[in-house]
């Protein structure tokens, strides 16, 4: 049987001691990314390799291709080799904030061809519930050869940008940020997109629409937005986004009183 979504505990207890399966440990914390090596070398599960998101999973950063890109194909091939991963390898992979690192690997390994990955479910915490084993043992594997096979059809790449969040721009997804940061959709978007390439791409009855006021469009008159060909009226924001970030800052300082 292949796991291709997720792994209880109890099922991957019964083959920690399967050569066919390889475990892997990605805890990761964006403010502190020498975290996910810290706990791994202080307890991990026994036999899991550790692969460091920013390093590993990621590609270099240019100042303009975001925060964590895509790895290089065959870089991120040659180290899942390393870590003896082939192309048989059942692949667990874990994480320890509710599957925000773990899931980036699992996509990552289907992205090169490879569908036997799952994720823990529950992730380090569930295991640790489930009183599994914990080692600070590094493990002995020997390397494989792992082939990319780069599946370009797997999704659509701005539909998962858009589904995701890109830059948290355009997207209504889960942001992988602190509680503490507050992003700002507006500010945003005049940053990543200021040109506004994006939006129209999405949004194309605002072609038209000038780069200076693309991110704020309901500032225009009716009268402006119809010169641009804007058909309905753009209403202005429910909400002040000012004063909600103001609100979440100050609810954010009394929970840290507490």
């Amino acid at each position: 049987m292949t796991w291709t979504t997720l792994v209880d505990a109890a099922t991957l207890a019964a083959h920690l001691d399967d050569p066919a399966w390889r475990v892997v440990d990605v805890r990761h914390q964006l403010a502190d990314t020498a975290y996910g090596e810290r706990v791994y070398a202080e307890s991990h599960l026994p036999g899991a390799a550790f692969l460091h998101c920013d390093r590993d999973l990621s590609g270099p950063l240019t100042g303009s291709n975001g925060r964590h890109p895509l790895p290089a194909p065959e870089r991120l091939a040659a180290r899942l080799g390393e870590i003896g991963i082939g192309p048989q390898t059942q692949v667990v992979v874990y994480d320890d904030a509710q599957g925000m690192i773990a899931g980036r690997l699992w996509w990552l390994l289907r992205w090169l061809g490879h569908d036997a990955v799952a994720v823990l479910d529950g992730g380090l915490q569930a295991w640790r519930a489930a009183n599994g084993a914990l080692t600070a043992e590094l493990p002995r594997r020997r390397p494989a050869s792992f082939v990319a096979k780069v599946c370009d059809t797997l999704v659509d790449a701005d539909l998962a940008a858009n589904t995701l969040g890109w830059q948290w721009a355009g997207g209504t997804g889960a942001d992988a940020a602190p509680y503490f940061r507050i992003f700002n959709p507006v500010l945003q978007g005049e940053r990543f997109d200021p040109d506004g390439a994006y939006v129209k791409r999405y949004v194309p009855e605002l072609a038209r629409v000038p780069a200076a006021v693309l991110h704020k469009t309901w500032t225009l008159k009716p009268s402006e937005q119809a010169t641009f060909g804007i058909r309905d009226v753009y209403a202005r924001p429910v909400l002040d986004l000012a004063k909600t970030r103001d609100a979440a800052l100050a609810a954010y300082a009394s929970i840290k009183r507490l």
